[in-house]
């Protein structure tokens, strides 16, 4: 949190909760593409996209240093990915879950 905020920590929960409920509100992959370039700059997108490749990484047990050779991030932001991964709130490993199932095909409207 930005150190002159004046929110209580009730308003920046909600303020929080407000941004979750949109993500958790997009369907699709270009929703999502949309709605992140929208609200990312450039730089903020790339860190969390090499954040998720660091995840797929480390789940395949890549040293740190090889990781940092294939993707350019740091070895200090390998170790807080990893620590999150194995001690953090479980979000990334119910995202690996998700994101890796199959899912049926969806019948098109036609199809009816």
């Amino acid at each position: 949190m930005k150190p002159n905020r004046k929110e209580s920590a009730n308003q920046q929960k909600r303020a929080e909760d407000a941004l979750f409920r949109a993500v958790a509100s997009l369907r699709t992959v270009a929703e999502c593409r949309n709605f992140l370039k929208d609200l990312c700059t450039p730089a903020e997108l790339q860190a969390l996209a090499d954040r998720w490749q660091v995840v797929e990484l480390l789940l395949q047990d890549m040293p740190y240093r090889q990781i940092h050779d294939k993707t350019g991030v740091s070895v200090t932001t390998i170790g807080r990915v990893a620590r999150f991964l194995s001690d953090g709130f479980g979000g990334y490993h119910t995202a690996i879950e998700r994101s890796q199932r199959k899912h049926p095909p969806r019948k098109s409207s036609a199809s009816h």
